[in-house]
């Protein structure tokens, strides 16, 4: 949240008006694509709002699908449409790596980075990168050779 001068709601329907805001701040980009909002209360407290009024607003973001809650992680922002959407971090990485191998980026027999550079290229722990891959090979994209990595097994068409 940027700090703004004023940031009180008043007047009637608030929370339509506070739904506003959020989606302004999405569409600009301060909130991207698999970013969680801030919580409940954190943002009842910036905005000077009952929770119950900011629950109302998140509701009318889901409702638009804008937005979508998961467990353990809040309320988090979903992605354009006809993008996948990538509920947890080793979705958006398998998504990432599918994207590759469909452009051809990475092409059929092509080595994958290793997991250490996939966990320093997406700031991610290397079982959330594991999880990743075993996505990837249940789909039959890429295959493991012990001790020499993952490769790509074929194009999807």
């Amino acid at each position: 949240m940027t700090p703004e001068t004023n940031n009180w709601l008043t007047g009637g329907r608030v929370h339509h008006r506070l739904a506003d805001r959020i989606r302004a701040q999405i569409s600009v980009g301060e909130y991207p694509p698999g970013s969680a909002l801030p919580s409940e209360s954190t943002l009842a407290a910036y905005y000077r709002l009952a929770r119950s009024t900011v629950r109302r607003s998140l509701a009318v973001l889901a409702d638009e699908d804008l937005i979508i809650t998961l467990p353990g992680k809040g309320r988090v922002v979903n992605g354009p449409e006809g993008e996948p959407r990538a509920a947890y971090r080793y979705q958006a990485i398998a998504n990432e790596l599918r994207a590759q191998i469909g452009t051809g980026t990475l092409a059929t027999g092509a080595k994958l980075p290793s997991e250490l550079a996939l966990c320093k290229q997406y700031g991610a722990s290397r079982n959330t990168v594991r999880q990743a891959l075993d996505e990837l090979k249940d789909e039959g994209l890429i295959m493991s050779r012990h001790g020499r990595g993952h490769f790509v097994q074929t194009v999807r068409d």
